[in-house]
Formats: structure tokens, C-alpha cells, sequence
């Protein structure tokens, strides 16, 4: 990849290490370089593409987030899906209406924070499709590569690992589910939290009371979705 600083956490590398070798990860470097020569700015920033693999390691996740590209907006994105960087207000409208479910399924009030490294520090992988975006342009990374990349990561999950909850909100994120044997996992539906959707069915879906029960009735620690009050 063009930051050659760039580092991924070795559980990981054991499982998807050989990706980097095929010929559309290259091209998929090719073309970053080339963004970035044109003087284009790529979000985030080249050291946290990698943030959700590295934030969760192979063997510790529990759930998974799929989202579809990072935020376009400077100082949001951080590579976690969904998440925001701490002091980002007012929080994006999506992040904005998991909270408002969150706290009508399980009585927990993030609205303070959108920072979910503490729900990445627990399991909980917070992926996107496309790991980058151009700022100001939402999906300009798309069909370049990304995608290959994530599949290879949900299908080594899917068939390595057992008993993981995968959160597949909208058909963006649907379409991933073909990879996922649902004999292995447990699969969560439901439109977007976006507001365009959010009321055709997110809302009162219950994704995480779902998930914690799934867990727990695996003898799997359930996730804490509360936020701390104090980042650092």
C-alpha cells in the first residue's frame, strides 16, 4: 500500500496476508498512489485504514458492523465503522439514530460520544466495504478494490471462526451476506440507520438486545454498548 509505515495486527496477516499479493490489491495501489499525486486527500489518514483489523484481532471478534465507506468529512473518520473521532459534534445522522435505537432497546444513552473504540476494544469489528474515500466525495472508492479486500475478510470469518453475530444494515451491506453460512453465525438484518431509512424498519429492530442474547446463549461475553463519559 502507499505507506509502507503501515502495519496489520499478525492475527490478521495469518489469515488474509496473501491478499496484498494479488493483482488487485496492486491495482488498488496504483490507484491510491495516483490520488494522492493528483493531490487529492484521502480519508482517513493512510495509518488507520487498517484501524478495525487492528483495533480487533482475528481471533477476538464477536460481532461484526458492516458499513460501506468512511465518512468523507475531514476529522470524522478513523477507521472503525460508524465511529467518529472524540469531539466530533454534531454527530453524523446515521450515528445519531443507532444511538436513539440503542437507547430504546436497551435504556443506554450515547448521545455524548460517537467514538465506539470501546465497542471495538470488546469484539465488535467495526468494518467498512470501501477501508477509503476522497473527501467531500462519499463513495468515490468504490469498485476499486476495497470490496475484494473486506470479502476476503468476512468468508475467513465465516468459515475459521463459529458463533459470530454479523449486523448487516441496508442492501449495501446485505449483499456481504451471501459470504456468511448462517449454519456457523448468527445474522442480523435490517434497513440502514441513515434517515432515508431508518423508519422503513431500523427503528425497533433491537439489533443489540439480539445480539447479547446470541452471545450469552453461546456462554460468549455479551457486549457493554455503553460509551465511557471520559475518552482519555
Amino acid at each position: 500500500m502507499p505507506d509502507q509505515k503501515i502495519q496489520l495486527d499478525e492475527s490478521w496477516l495469518n489469515v488474509i496476508g496473501e491478499e496484498f499479493e494479488k493483482p488487485y490489491m496492486q491495482q488498488l495501489k496504483t490507484f491510491l498512489l495516483e490520488e494522492k499525486a493528483a493531490g487529492k486527500q484521502i480519508l482517513p489518514k493512510a495509518g488507520l485504514w487498517f484501524n478495525a483489523l487492528n483495533s480487533t484481532p482475528f481471533e477476538d471478534v464477536k460481532v461484526v458492523i458492516l458499513g460501506q465507506d468512511p465518512y468523507p468529512t475531514p476529522g470524522h473518520a478513523h477507521g472503525l465503522s460508524f465511529s467518529v473521532l472524540p469531539g466530533v459534534k454534531p454527530l453524523p445522522k446515521s450515528l445519531l439514530n443507532i444511538n436513539k435505537e440503542l437507547l430504546d432497546d436497551l435504556n443506554i444513552d450515547n448521545t455524548h460520544c460517537g467514538y465506539l473504540q470501546s465497542w471495538a476494544d470488546q469484539g465488535v469489528l467495526l468494518l467498512n466495504a470501501v477501508l477509503t474515500v476522497e473527501a467531500g466525495q462519499a463513495n468515490a472508492h468504490q469498485n476499486k478494490g476495497w470490496e475484494q479486500f473486506t470479502d476476503a475478510i468476512i468468508h475467513a470469518l465465516s468459515s475459521q471462526r463459529q458463533n459470530i453475530v454479523f449486523i448487516l444494515w441496508g442492501a449495501y451491506a446485505q449483499k456481504k451476506g451471501k459470504i456468511i453460512d448462517p449454519a456457523r453465525h448468527f445474522i442480523i438484518k435490517s434497513p440502514h440507520p441513515s434517515p432515508l431509512s431508518a423508519y422503513r424498519g431500523f427503528f425497533g429492530s433491537r439489533p443489540f438486545s439480539k445480539t447479547n442474547q446470541y452471545l450469552s446463549s453461546h456462554n460468549i461475553p455479551h457486549i457493554n454498548w455503553q460509551l465511557p463519559n471520559k475518552i482519555f
